[in-house]
């Protein structure tokens, strides 16, 4: 399912990020202290996903612990939306950053995902997010 999110991509199909990212939930899934994944599953089929993911940083003013969840890959498939799984996903990331003393739950979002956003919370903020690829 979440190859879903790179399917334009048909290129990264053989690209290396794919054995990295196997790598990488290999080591995480399983330790809920710097990660959650849930899910929806509907007869034994996975409909629904998130991530999200301890990040630790400088405590400033609005981060006074330095613990930010970084909320990303919210995604159902496409015959399941508008039933509520992306709001139950949202609701379940927020509830473990919570639970593990995260000062804030971040993300970044589509158009069309805001609306989504909105109605569990999140605000736009003023800084828009950059990246520099290396």
């Amino acid at each position: 399912m979440w190859g879903l999110l790179f399917e334009k991509d048909e290129a990264a199909e053989d690209e290396p990020w794919r054995s990295h990212a196997q790598e990488w939930f290999a080591q995480y899934v399983g330790d809920s202290s710097t990660a959650r994944f849930p899910v929806v599953d509907i007869g034994g089929e996975i409909v629904a996903t998130a991530i999200g993911t301890l990040e630790l940083g400088v405590p400033n003013p609005m981060c006074p612990h330095g613990r930010t969840v970084r909320l990303a890959n919210v995604i159902t498939l496409p015959e399941h939306r508008g039933c509520g799984y992306g709001t139950l996903l949202v609701r379940d990331v927020v509830e473990w950053a919570r639970s593990i003393d995260a000062d804030r739950v971040d993300l970044s979002s589509t158009e069309e995902g805001q609306g989504l956003y909105g109605k569990a919370g999140f605000v736009l903020t003023s800084a828009p997010r950059m990246k520099l690829v290396l």
